[in-house]
């Protein structure tokens, strides 16, 4: 008889006890669910690094519009533009990749990136296509209107990953901090 009466009290203090842990198995998965992936982290870095050249670029190809300059001139700056272009896009592909073990803030920021760095492609595209089939006159039709747009996009994008980033770095000083206020147990 004292076997049966133990495994109900020993069965309901299992149950007691799963569900005063339950809250904090719950905590203990949000914790990792927003816990800062490094490699992403690195990855948003380099892409806030990138950003910066194609702002940059995106100010020299509007510089270019005030100026008398040839389509060599031109040509010259937006391959640059591409080729930046593209290493972002290369980075951003790997920050894809490493989303689903991103934490949820990083993968907002990997999200917002995707469309912007479409849209500094196909304006970047645009404006080399017209520079092809224009090159008498590069800045005519709607080419002012493609570098106005790309440095509008580069800006925001700059603006957007290097946002990302320095969040980031100020959480992991936070955490850090708060680890040091912590009492220990």
């Amino acid at each position: 008889m004292k076997f049966l009466f133990t495994t109900p009290r020993r069965g309901m203090l299992l149950v007691f006890t799963f569900l005063l842990t339950l809250p904090f198995m719950a905590n203990r998965a949000m914790a990792l669910q927003n816990a800062e992936n490094q490699d992403v982290r690195n990855l948003l870095s380099l892409a806030a690094q990138q950003a910066a050249a194609l702002d940059y670029d995106a100010d020299q190809m509007q510089g270019l519009l005030r100026n008398d300059v040839s389509w060599q001139a031109h040509a010259t700056l937006l391959s640059s533009v591409k080729e930046h272009v593209n290493q972002l896009g290369r980075t951003t592909a790997k920050l894809q990749a490493q989303r689903g073990e991103a934490s949820t803030w990083q993968q907002r920021g990997i999200d917002r990136i995707v469309p912007l760095l479409r849209e500094l492609a196909d304006n970047t595209t645009a404006a080399i296509n017209h520079l092809n089939k224009n090159q008498a006159r590069p800045v005519s039709g709607g080419y002012a209107d493609y570098l106005d747009d790309n440095a509008d996009v580069a800006h925001e994008l700059s603006e957007l990953i290097s946002a990302t980033s320095q969040y980031g770095h100020s959480r992991a000083k936070l955490e850090k901090l708060e680890q040091r206020i912590q009492p220990s147990t």
